[in-house]
């Protein structure tokens, strides 16, 4: 049943409320602890037990981080790399170009520099040689290395590992594995197929992070002390965490909970560098992480140098900081430039192929490989659909996918490479990648298709638009909204509350740069919120709402608090309106 009765918003959405389970399991929560009945409502529909309610909002990193050791490999991986400290080895770090393999890698690069021993960096070109190791590198890299270490990346390089003669290799991973791992010293991967899954939501750099937990242990009972501290590392780990979209939920929360307080104090001079040109001027958020200083990150590997971001997070030197952080930023500048290009041809020629099918997919010449993966999630946005987004350059085709909920993309890519269709194909539920011959594409994406229907990527309808409750505007504080964010950090597998608020005029409404709403929203009873709606003019909101003509209309979205002069105010940050 629709809420509020909107069956077709402005954006033609159905509105959904809670759960009856959840607004029940919400009042009996609001009865029984002091919590605000909206923080309630957030709380019941993450399934917290009102008993387990406050310790839910003051998550505790000793609480929730795992034991280590629950995964496989883990000990051999620890003291494999703590022998290598003990006899001052030499040691290279094998990182993949995103955020989270630079993170992955900052992680090692920080430690082992705070022990006294220097590493090496490698990251692969994205163009030349492509997502994970390669048997070139990895030979290159035993020749001169008695250790060298893959991370978020390495669970399905069973070739390239074994290319590296006379080096001990250990991966640190996330990412879907086979039905057999290399050979090598350790695999550790919570997403290997003997483990059960139940940690599969941590990121590569989680996984970084939680051997050095392992190393300490180990170091503690060989009596040589804690080594460094581990603690303020966490800024690294959560901007991996929200960047790779991995899901807020479980340690994850605590991670990032932990890891923003430590990016406030502004003591890592890369992350102090990037916030600065991205002209962040607040307390650091997973907004921040995944919409500023990650795509940043990400733009060395997309179309610059790939081991950009991974020197940034790792260097002890502001000014050289500066230099990396403005380099990416222009970078970043470029990126987005090529990516508008690319996603209007994806965008047409999707729409001619059709967009009810199991699969939204589009193929170009020249596209860029460093901008297809954000652009298959733009198509995967507005369709609905699992997206597949690829660029072909002579014979060969390199792409990237994004998956909606509740449909595997990364197992069906990986059955496709499996068939001989692809190349190469793997990653996870929401995320792969793929290589494959030019005249394999059709047969390769038809037989993709086949596969998502399956799991009925085929008839998945517009994404409704759920909500947690309805809001009046009297009572959206800045309280109330630092209160609701105490259940966060929202993100991925953990979404920011949405509300509505009803029956509202718009009393002022203003363009902003090329496709923002600035609104000014009132109750005719003295209440009222300012309402921002960015892409508002990429959709029906922007010029309807600036033509109301005086009707009124119910809002949705979510609650921010807008800090502008030294005050701060309560904003809803809109995403959807329907009339009245």
């Amino acid at each position: 049943m629709s809420f509020l009765g909107v069956e077709q918003s402005l954006t033609g959405r159905c509105w959904l409320g809670p759960a009856v389970e959840v607004e029940r399991a919400a009042e009996a929560m609001s009865q029984q602890t002091p919590l605000p009945p909206a923080v309630c409502q957030v709380l019941a529909r993450r399934g917290v037990p009102t008993m387990e309610a406050q310790g839910f909002l003051t998550p505790q990193l000793k609480d929730l981080l795992p034991d280590p050791r629950r995964m496989k490999d883990m000990d051999r991986a620890a003291a494999r790399f703590l022998q290598a400290v003990q006899r001052r080895e030499r040691i290279a770090v094998f990182a993949d170009y995103d955020v989270d393999g630079g993170s992955s890698a900052a992680l090692l690069l920080v430690w082992l520099r705070d022990m006294g021993l220097p590493a090496t960096l490698y990251v692969p070109d994205r163009i030349d040689e492509g997502y994970g190791p390669n048997e070139a590198a990895m030979a290159g890299l035993a020749r001169d290395h008695d250790l060298i270490i893959c991370v978020d990346c390495g669970t399905l390089s069973h070739g390239p590992i074994a290319a590296s003669k006379g080096a001990d290799v250990v991966v640190l991973d996330h990412h879907l594995g086979g039905e057999t791992l290399p050979d090598c010293v350790a695999v550790v991967n919570p997403n290997r197929q003997d483990e059960d899954g139940e940690l599969g939501y941590f990121c590569a750099a989680g996984v970084v992070f939680l051997m050095l937990v392992e190393t300490r242990r180990q170091m503690r009972e060989a009596g040589m002390g804690t080594g460094p501290d581990l603690m303020a590392l966490l800024d690294l780990v959560a901007l991996a965490t929200v960047a790779d979209v991995a899901p807020l939920i479980e340690a994850n929360r605590a991670l990032v909970r932990q890891g923003l307080k430590v990016m406030a104090n502004r003591q890592r001079p890369g992350l102090v560098a990037l916030a600065d040109v991205s002209r962040m001027d607040s307390a650091p958020s997973p907004y921040h992480l995944g919409f500023l200083l990650g795509p940043r990150v990400n733009a060395g590997g997309r179309i610059g140098k790939a081991d950009l971001g991974a020197r940034l997070l790792s260097t002890a030197d502001p000014a050289e900081a500066q230099a990396i952080a403005e380099r990416l930023d222009g970078l970043n500048t470029e990126r987005r430039e090529i990516e508008n290009a690319v996603r209007a041809a994806a965008l047409d020629q999707a729409e001619a192929r059709g967009l009810d099918g199991p699969l939204v997919w589009a193929a170009g010449e020249g596209w860029h490989p460093g901008v297809v993966g954000i652009v298959a999630s733009r198509l995967k946005e507005a369709t609905n659909r699992p997206a597949v987004v690829i660029g072909l350059d002579g014979n060969d085709g390199k792409g990237s996918g994004r998956s909606v909920s509740g449909i595997d993309l990364g197992a069906a890519i990986q059955k496709l490479a499996a068939e001989g269709l692809l190349v190469k194909g793997g990653g996870h539920k929401m995320a792969a990648g793929l290589s494959l011959e030019r005249d394999m594409l059709e047969p390769a994406m038809e037989r993709l298709g086949a596969l998502l229907a399956k799991q009925g990527a085929d008839q998945l309808g517009a994404a409704d638009l759920r909500l947690d409750g309805v809001l009046m505007p009297r009572a959206v504080t800045v309280d109330l909204i630092e209160q609701i964010e105490r259940a966060g950090p929202f993100g991925a597998g953990a979404p920011a509350p949405r509300y509505a608020l009803p029956d509202l005029q718009v009393r002022f409404a203003k363009r902003v740069g090329e496709s923002h709403l600035k609104l000014s929203l009132a109750d005719g009873l003295g209440g009222g919120i300012d309402a921002i709606c960015f892409g508002a003019f990429d959709t029906a909101l922007g010029p309807r709402l600036l033509d109301h003509g005086g009707a009124r209309f119910h809002f949705a979205g979510r609650l921010e608090v807008n800090s502008w002069g030294g005050r701060q105010s309560p904003q809803l940050r809109l995403e959807d309106a329907a009339p009245a």
